[in-house]
C-alpha cells in the first residue's frame, strides 16, 4: 500500500514538473479580428499605381533600336528585326533628389510618377532630343518586393514584376502552402496598416475578390490547430521521457529492495 502511494506521488510530481516546464508555442502576428471588406477594398492598390521614390531601381529597355540608353546618341536608326532580341535592359537608380541620370538628358525628375507616367516622360524627352520618331521604351521598377514567412514551401523575398499580383498567384509562385498551414488564416502585414489583413483561402470570395499585393507586404501563413497540437504533444513527450525513465528506475530499485 505504501509502495503504491509512493509511486503515485512520484508520478504526480513528474507530471507537475513537466507541465511547469512546458512552454506554449506562440504564433507570430496573431490577429483574429478580420478586416472589414470596406477597409480591404481601399488597400487593393496595385503596382501600376505605385509612385517612384528615391533609391528605387528602374530597368529600362529600348524596344525599337539595338542601341541602349547608355550609348543612345543621334542619329537613331532602325534595328533589324533579328537584332531586337539582342537589346538588353539597363538599370538606373533614382537619386535622393528624385532624379535619374540618363544619357543626353541629364537628370530627369521621376519621383512621384507612376511607371507609365515616367515611361511617357522619358520617351517624349528622347523624342525631342533625337529629333526622330517617338522612342518606344519598356520601364520596370525592379526593387519592389514581398516577403513570405511561415507555412509556405519556399520562404523568402520575391520581386513584384506584374502590375497586379494576387495573393493566390504569389502563393503559387512560392510553391504553395504546406500541409501544416491554416488556409483560413493567411495574414498580410502592410506598411501603414495598424492591423493585418486576414484572408481565408477556404472562402471562394478570396478568389472572386482577390487581394492585390503591394511592395513591402509581409505575408505570414500560420500553422493549423492540428499541427500546433501535434507539436505540443511531441514537446510533452520529449519532456516526459526523462521523467518516465526516472520513474521506471525508482520502481526497479524498490522492487530490488523489497526482495
Amino acid at each position: 500500500m505504501r509502495f503504491s502511494l509512493f509511486s503515485y506521488l512520484v508520478l504526480g510530481l513528474i507530471l507537475i514538473c513537466s507541465s511547469c516546464a512546458y512552454k506554449q508555442d506562440q504564433i507570430l502576428f496573431q490577429q483574429k479580428k478580420p478586416i472589414p471588406d470596406s477597409i480591404l477594398q481601399k488597400n487593393m492598390a496595385n503596382i501600376r499605381n505605385y509612385r517612384i521614390k528615391p533609391q528605387d531601381i528602374l530597368q529600362i529597355r529600348n524596344l525599337q533600336n539595338i542601341k541602349t540608353i547608355v550609348d543612345l546618341h543621334p542619329p537613331l536608326g532602325n534595328a533589324a528585326p533579328q537584332q531586337l532580341s539582342a537589346i538588353q535592359p539597363e538599370t538606373f537608380q533614382v537619386d535622393d533628389d528624385g532624379t535619374v541620370a540618363l544619357t543626353g538628358l541629364g537628370h530627369v525628375p521621376v519621383a512621384g510618377l507612376t511607371r507609365q507616367e515616367a515611361t511617357k516622360k522619358i520617351e517624349d524627352l528622347y523624342h525631342a532630343y533625337l529629333k526622330e520618331d517617338a522612342l518606344l521604351l519598356e520601364l520596370k521598377i525592379i526593387n519592389l518586393k514581398v516577403t513570405v514567412l511561415g507555412e509556405i514551401k519556399s520562404q523568402g523575398n520575391y520581386a513584384l514584376t506584374k502590375d497586379k499580383t494576387t495573393l493566390v498567384e504569389f502563393i503559387g509562385e512560392a510553391g504553395g502552402i504546406t500541409d501544416r498551414a491554416d488556409e483560413k488564416n493567411i495574414e498580410i502585414i502592410r506598411n501603414g496598416q495598424p492591423d493585418p489583413i486576414v484572408v481565408d483561402l477556404s472562402d471562394m470570395k478570396s478568389i472572386a475578390n482577390p487581394v492585390i499585393l503591394q511592395s513591402g507586404d509581409v505575408i505570414y501563413i500560420t500553422e493549423n490547430k492540428r499541427a500546433i497540437r501535434s507539436d505540443k504533444n511531441q514537446n510533452l513527450s520529449v519532456l516526459l521521457q526523462p521523467g518516465l525513465l526516472i520513474f521506471s528506475t525508482i520502481i526497479l530499485i524498490f522492487s530490488i529492495i523489497r526482495r
